[in-house]
């Protein structure tokens, strides 16, 4: 059977994945909607969870608080993060998201351009399971 374009999918559909930490759900992919410039899901942070550090080699990541209380650190340096509000993560930029509130966050997440295959598009960096990242690219102002 052949998928028919654009479909829209249900957070149902995607399978939950606990592998970083927090619950993500990866919704739209190439393989669920035929996408080919990257993938956007949805993060479910319980109160005193987290999203492990990490970094994206190939692509940048864009959140958005729909709900909760984060907090992320950004190559070290911790900011608050609340609903309504949006960021932009550069390429190579160690990350981490937790749940500082009293109740359920949820972010969507979009990540993009593709890495050349999926197992290179995301590298752990807490508990000695990555290395370093190189110093992410300037952003053009």
């Amino acid at each position: 059977m052949t998928t028919q374009y654009p479909r829209i999918v249900d957070l149902d559909e995607a399978p939950e994945n606990r592998r970083h930490g927090a619950e993500l759900r990866t919704m739209l992919t190439p393989p669920s909607c035929g996408a080919t410039s990257g993938f956007m899901g949805l993060a479910i942070i319980k109160p005193g969870e987290r999203i492990r550090e990490h970094y994206h080699p190939y692509s940048e990541e864009f959140v958005f608080v729909v709900s909760g209380d984060l907090e992320v650190d950004l190559d070290g340096v911790t900011s608050a993060l609340k609903p309504d509000q949006a960021l932009m993560i550069p390429i190579n930029m160690r990350h981490r998201f937790r749940n500082v509130g009293s109740t359920e966050a949820r972010m969507v997440f979009h990540c993009g351009p593709l890495a050349p295959r999926p197992d290179l598009g995301h590298v752990s960096t807490e508990d000695g399971a990555g290395a370093d990242p190189p110093e992410h690219a300037e952003v053009a102002r």
